[in-house]
């Protein structure tokens, strides 16, 4: 998640610095090996020493001479790194090998000992997301297809679907060569998504096909009629989805340009396949879809319309009391801004508790102050060590200590405290990597440095990243939010050349999307904010075509007929289209959740899951509701509404 951070940050301004200046960088990784000797403790250490990208190993012998008893040392000092027979050594895993580093740390310590850090949370994610990708696929395309088929009078036409998809997929895949790498979210959400949110575009124009076949016009003349009958609506769905995805662009915390450049590469494949590839394809295969015909499977709704009518008051009342309890638990929801906990079933995850359970919470905590007084640093060491929460400093001024100069010692020793003008000060805290405490922590640390050096003072450290992605996330929720809104209101201002239509569309689904994110505040749940940040733009741009639809056939019925009738006929016709994408979007997003042992995935699975199932809920009661409420509002403010006369 660093590596997203602006370059402007000061978690990313303080890391380039320490770079620079330090050879030696900061242990991310702890391994403990349990039941053990000291000296079989000191037969690992060897062993992790000699693995190539494994660095800064320590281990207790670094902090006191061990030709000594143990009995006479200080207590504390010992219990840090040799506890219960269990010993616990800290390194340094090379950035960019995370993989390959701890897989061949795994060969060394064996399944009875245990490893944990800020690196193996790395390997974890890059190693999973391939894989349950792949599994997620294996899971929902026969549910896609299973979904499709009872959509369809035709046992291969659903293969048609999937097939102009896939195909637009695998080429986004593709060009990803040209951005030279993507994140284990974008790898792992974005070819799921795009298969989701565009599927209705093939689908929008093969059932226009069978309409126009069904009148009598040959394959050819049927297509020609049909992309152009289908045009408007898969273009206005195309864009809706590509300016909410091109909102995620503008964030600072740049995993959402990640993505965002994704899904915004694939809605522009997509599109191209289903007007190009999927024609062609149609017509050179159609006889197979003739040959492969079947009944419906579901009969088609009659007299639904009707039902759903008389909850409309019901409806009304219900979320217009909803939406404000809804907007304000979703803003005061607790976040967690990191990958978040590991799932305990996994190995990382019992790893994790394991060492907790005997060493206790590590959150190592860098400061980098100008280098020359020591005095001022001692003071300055002193209150830190005094500070809630801290466990422990290690720096030149309480390790070697004050009195011998260091250009009388031999560098190995004052490199790992001291560059050509900074002194590196390791602050150890007891605190979770995240939350209350941990950002209370590094806003204390930041002070304090703050209290004795005017300038030229860096902190650093995984909890300090994640108290920068707060900050910086906090700020991208409001423009990308209001970004999606403003681009989405244009295209259906211009596809109704309507004012009032926009807003009731808007409101319908932007209603949804605050009550599913309300969920986690209710349920008392932290959520993964990158999930968050996304699906509030994701669910706003994808299910929006769900609204779109019924209002677009709305609008050409209202023209024959009275609103009341006009509503009812519509739910009988599209209920079952829109039912069709919200149960797509809705197994996508399920899927993810179940099959993903990352947390940031799981949490934008499970989000976009209810998401589309609470956006059809929203678009079947409330949107009708609205739209016979607000008739004569619509009419006014709508160019050339045509609609019909009521006595």
């Amino acid at each position: 998640m660093v590596d997203y951070l602006p370059e402007d940050a000061p978690s990313t301004i303080g890391m380039d610095v320490m770079k620079e200046e330090f050879d030696g960088a900061v242990p991310n990784t702890r391994v403990m090996v349990t039941d053990v000797s000291v000296q079989e403790a000191l037969v690992y250490k060897r062993q992790l020493e000699e693995i190539d990208g494994v660095s800064n190993v320590t281990w207790l012998d670094d902090a006191i001479d061990l030709k000594a008893p143990l009995e006479i040392a200080d207590e504390d000092t010992v219990e840090t790194y040799y506890k219960d027979n269990h010993a616990l050594i800290s390194l340094t895993i090379r950035e960019g090998e995370e993989v390959r580093i701890t897989e061949a740390i795994y060969d060394v310590i064996g399944e009875d000992n245990a490893m944990a850090g800020e690196a193996i949370n790395t390997a974890s994610s890059q190693t999973m997301a391939g894989k349950e990708s792949m599994y997620a696929a294996m899971l929902l395309v026969p549910i896609i297809i299973i979904i499709l088929i009872v959509s369809t009078n035709s046992w291969v036409e659903p293969l048609f679907f999937l097939t102009a998809i896939g195909v637009s997929v695998l080429i986004n895949l593709g060009t990803n060569i040209f951005i030279g790498e993507v994140s284990f979210v974008t790898q792992s959400v974005a070819p799921i998504l795009q298969l989701a949110v565009s599927l209705d575009y093939a689908i929008f124009l093969l059932h226009s096909f069978s309409d126009f076949r069904e009148k009598g016009n040959e394959p050819k003349e049927a297509m020609k009629l049909a992309m152009k009958q289908s045009f408007p609506a898969i273009a206005a769905s195309a864009s809706t989805t590509f300016f909410g995805f091109i909102a995620l662009t503008f964030m600072k915390f740049e995993i959402g340009s990640d993505l965002g450049i994704n899904l915004v590469k694939g809605i522009v494949f997509s599109f191209i396949s289903v007007m190009i590839f999927l024609p062609a394809l149609t017509l050179l295969c159609y006889k197979w879809i003739d040959k492969t015909q079947h009944k419906p499977l579901i009969p088609k709704f009659r007299n639904v319309g009707r039902s759903i009518l008389k909850w409309r008051y019901v409806s009304i009342i219900i979320v217009l009391t909803s939406l404000v309890p809804a907007f304000l638990a979703q803003s005061n929801t607790n976040f967690i801004y990191g990958i978040g906990d590991q799932p305990e079933t996994s190995r990382v995850g019992k790893d994790i508790i394991a060492i907790e359970d005997t060493f206790g919470k590590l959150t190592p905590i860098v400061l980098l102050v100008p280098k020359g007084d020591l005095a001022k640093e001692e003071a300055l060491v002193q209150q830190l060590e005094g500070t809630e929460d801290v466990s422990n400093v290690l720096a030149y001024t309480n390790t070697v200590g004050t009195v011998i100069p260091p250009e009388y010692l031999e560098d190995e020793i004052t490199d790992q405290f001291f560059s050509d003008y900074y002194s590196r000060i390791i602050i150890n805290g007891d605190t979770d990597t995240e939350g209350d405490k941990a950002f209370t922590l590094v806003e204390q640390v930041i002070k304090l440095a703050a209290d004795y050096y005017e300038e030229d003072t860096y902190v650093l450290g995984e909890s300090v990243t994640l108290y920068d992605i707060k900050h910086t996330v906090e700020k991208d929720n409001t423009l990308v939010n209001m970004l999606t809104v403003i681009t989405i209101a244009i295209v259906l201002i211009i596809t109704f050349r309507s004012i009032s239509i926009p807003i009731v569309l808007l409101l319908t689904i932007q209603s949804a999307v605050w009550i599913n994110l309300s969920v986690p505040y209710f349920t008392n749940f932290s959520l993964v904010y990158v999930g968050y940040l996304i699906v509030s733009t994701v669910q706003l741009a994808a299910t929006v075509d769900y609204a779109i639809l019924l209002m677009e056939g709305y609008k050409e019925n209202r023209k024959k007929m009275s609103s009341i009738e006009a509503i009812k006929l519509t739910l009988d016709e599209k209920l079952f289209s829109i039912a069709i994408s919200a149960s797509i979007l809705s197994s996508v997003g399920f899927i993810l959740w179940m099959t993903s042992s990352n947390p940031v995935v799981g949490s934008i699975g499970l989000l976009l899951g209810r998401g589309a199932l609470l956006a059809f809920i929203m678009v079947i009661f409330f949107l009708p509701a609205m739209l016979v409420f607000l008739d004569k509002f619509i009419q006014k403010t709508t160019l050339k509404a045509n609609y019909y006369k009521e006595n």
